[in-house]
């Protein structure tokens, strides 16, 4: 391979025949880390990007939303100010708005995605919109919606992530039945809430719609709550969620959920309840059902076929010590490839796969 000089920058890049050194397929945490770090290491990149902002899940329904979404819980409802003033502090003389906690978040989004664009376009990084598919060994096409480009590389990272797993027996629509991404889009606060999930995602929007002011029942199959903290810290937290009023059924799984009519003596915003119903048999009732069981690696539409890599059944990739599949040329960084599935490690992920 012969190496030559920008003009431009005077940076040393590869003269091949691919059109770049490496394509990134997705702009999260270990794809965009990823760029940069060729970038910077002089190679030519492009991040192929399937929304039309930059920063995948961690930026725009995942990490930053339900940080910023806590933050506006703390100050909007006077938690903050208690931390200070004690249990005797009364909030501000209004109730909260969806709108009030929707306008804090999406000013939040938005710094954090007009970051991340600037630092790839600094960077030089080649920047294309559109869905990518493998072709061939070194090649991948970028499709949106009618428009298609296609991109030639020597080597690709995989740097997908993940979205909320969504079973074929869960009705999920989004309004009344949602997963973690569906949660921010709702236009109300709900009375009442069923979060399905004991895990980090349940567990955080559950204490915050408690704090709210929404009713609601976490379910749990395991007899605690994020089994992984240290006892001791799990006990504090279960008993501090039911000081708060929330209800926990730990130990019970749900074997079925239903969308029905409220009955007539039953108050709700909508006139819809969500029945979940549980493997002892109960029902829970609410007017919104929370799904976050799970969550699945977005490589289904990659057409892996095409380069001989092939996911596990959660959509998951293997990957060796230095985030490479089996496939010698082709990495991949982040949620994809399993635990610990957190933007900060995906991040670093990202940057030695490109190193």
């Amino acid at each position: 391979m012969r190496w030559a000089f920008r003009d431009d920058t005077s940076t040393l890049v590869s003269d091949c025949s691919h059109e770049y050194d490496l394509a990134v397929i997705g702009s999260g945490p270990a794809g965009h880390r990823a760029a940069i770090q060729a970038a910077k290491l002089g190679k030519r990149v492009c991040v192929v990007e399937r929304k039309e902002v930059v920063g995948g899940v961690a930026i725009n329904t995942g990490t930053i939303p339900s940080k910023a979404l806590r933050e506006a819980t703390l100050h909007l409802t006077g938690h903050m100010a208690r931390q200070h003033m004690g249990d005797r502090y009364d909030a501000p003389g209004h109730s909260v708005k969806i709108e009030d906690l929707i306008y804090w978040c999406q000013q939040v989004i938005q710094a954090e995605v007009s970051v991340a664009r600037s630092q790839l376009v600094r960077n030089r990084v080649d920047l294309i919109n559109g869905t990518g598919r493998f072709l061939g060994p070194n090649e991948l096409i970028a499709e949106h919606g009618s428009d298609s480009r296609t991109v030639t590389a020597e080597h690709f990272m995989i740097g997908t992530g993940t979205a909320p797993a969504r079973p074929a027996d869960i009705p999920f629509d989004d309004r009344y039945i949602v997963d973690a991404d569906g949660i921010l889009t709702l236009d109300r606060l709900p009375r009442t809430l069923t979060v399905v999930g004991g895990g980090v995602i349940g567990t955080e929007y559950a204490s915050m719609m408690q704090a709210l002011g929404v009713k609601v029942t976490l379910i749990e199959g395991r007899d605690k709550l994020l089994e992984f903290l240290d006892p001791e810290i799990t006990e504090a937290l279960q008993y501090h969620l039911r000081q708060s009023g929330m209800t926990l059924r730990l130990g019970e799984k749900v074997v079925n959920v239903a969308l029905e009519d409220a009955p007539d003596n039953v108050h709700t915003s909508e006139g819809k309840l969500v029945v979940a119903t549980l493997d002892s048999g109960k029902t829970i009732r609410s007017e919104v059902l929370l799904y976050c069981i799970g969550r699945q690696g977005q490589t289904s539409a990659l057409g892996l076929e095409a380069v001989g890599l092939e996911a596990d059944k959660r959509g998951r990739l293997v990957v060796n010590e230095h985030y490479q599949t089996e496939v010698a040329h082709i990495y991949a960084a982040g949620d994809v490839v399993g635990f610990p599935a957190l933007a900060s490690t995906s991040m670093e992920q990202g940057r030695i796969a490109a190193s």
